[in-house]
């Protein structure tokens, strides 16, 4: 029995010929048979020409797409996908013995023809989110091949979807090992230690993607007072001590985030008196900073998850890098970032040129920074590319 067959309006299929995963709601003209969240559907044109396969989901994203071919759904197709993210990453020098760098991403979602799935590799344990029904469905393959694959590199598989997951679908997913077991861990990134907590912690318990840029910093760290805002862990903390900053400080609203940080400052540099931390209000802390800091790292939360609240999110980040570049001193830099997915880069940097402007400091960008190579962009899909990052020098 075939799948259940979707038509989309005339002139809707021009972005599936494009090669664009994503089909929204409004482009579907009808759907032959009963079809449920999470099952994976066959999309034509409205002449009958195939386009495409994908799972149906409920929301605005309608379908996700997986192949632009017609070839069966099935553990084959599954273990080719893996294989090929994973073996991306082998060349990129992940998964070797002796790398200074065992923590990655191993699947990208749509960046590894993926669409819903995230998995994050720590030392061995391979730390999954769904983010799409259907995703979810196939989770136990998923979870097989990874073992396959991966094989003695392999130590455990913990599934986190329980906040990722659509609040609406008919599904009760829990967090836990599905494999193995491996309580917490130690990670390294460019050979500086880091505690993960993938069970407590935010996203899969470390922002993997930022380790390009927390190496840049080590760079211009050199003999200055550091401000790492929102720092969560402290990834940018430890790489600012690293490169030998004169002080370090930082900042998260988050008490347990804080703890984290001071532990991952302690493993790689003792008790040195160079670093403090601070759980408090991010945006309270930078109304007095004036002539403290010479480099100010600003990584916050997402501060728009859907198109509704992109004004507000673009305000947000008016204003904190408004506060920044005010008050830093004289030939200070600043790492600003959004990893908002529909904040574009255009967006973004147009609200910190605006805050620039609206201080009358003389500033320039000296890199346009985004997500690490593990974090591929599919360019079909510039949806993909959601980190966004500036490094400015304000004089």
């Amino acid at each position: 029995m075939g799948l259940v067959k979707v038509i989309l309006k005339s002139g809707k299929d021009q972005s599936v010929r494009r090669l664009h995963p994503w089909i929204f709601s409004g482009a579907i003209k009808k759907i032959k048979g009963e079809v449920a969240e999470g099952d994976f559907v066959d999309v034509y044109d409205n002449k009958d020409e195939f386009l495409a396969i994908g799972y149906y989901q409920i929301g605005s994203i309608a379908i996700r797409l997986v192949t632009f071919k017609d070839v069966e759904i099935n553990e084959a197709f599954w273990t080719e996908r893996i294989t090929i993210a994973c073996n991306h990453r082998r060349r990129m020098g992940f998964l070797n013995e002796g790398s200074d760098t065992n923590v990655f991403r191993l699947i990208h979602a749509e960046g590894d023809n993926m669409p819903g799935l995230i998995v994050d590799f720590y030392n061995g344990v391979c730390v999954v989110q769904m983010h799409a029904v259907g995703m979810y469905r196939i989770r136990e393959t998923i979870y097989k091949i990874l073992q396959e694959v991966l094989g003695d590199k392999l130590t455990a598989i913990y599934e986190k979807s329980d906040k990722t997951l659509p609040f609406k679908a008919d599904i009760s997913p829990k967090n836990g090992y599905v494999w193995g077991k491996a309580p917490g861990g130690e990670v390294l990134e460019y050979g500086n230690k880091f505690f993960i907590d993938w069970v407590e912690g935010q996203k899969t318990g470390f922002f993997v993607d930022q380790r390009e840029n927390r190496k840049l910093l080590e760079h211009y760290a050199k003999d200055r007072n550091v401000l790492n805002m929102f720092g969560f862990t402290g990834g940018f903390s430890v790489f600012a001590m690293r490169g030998n900053a004169k002080q370090v400080h930082s900042v998260d609203s988050s008490k347990a985030a804080i703890e984290m940080t001071n532990r991952n400052i302690e493993a790689n540099f003792g008790d040195d008196p160079r670093h403090e931390s601070f759980a408090v209000d991010a945006f309270s802390y930078l109304d007095d900073i004036k002539g403290k800091y010479d480099l100010i790292v600003l990584d916050p939360p997402a501060f728009a998850k859907h198109q509704n609240v992109v004004h507000n999110a673009l305000q947000g980040y008016k204003k904190l890098n408004a506060k920044a570049i005010e008050q830093i001193n004289p030939g200070g830099i600043i790492f600003t970032f959004s990893c908002s997915q529909v904040v574009s880069k255009e967006m973004f940097r147009k609200s910190v040129f605006v805050a620039a402007a609206n201080t009358g400091r003389n500033v320039k960008i000296l890199h346009q920074l985004s997500q690490p190579p593990d974090h591929p962009v599919n360019i079909y899909h510039p949806e993909s590319e959601y980190l966004k990052g500036l490094v400015i020098q304000v004089d």
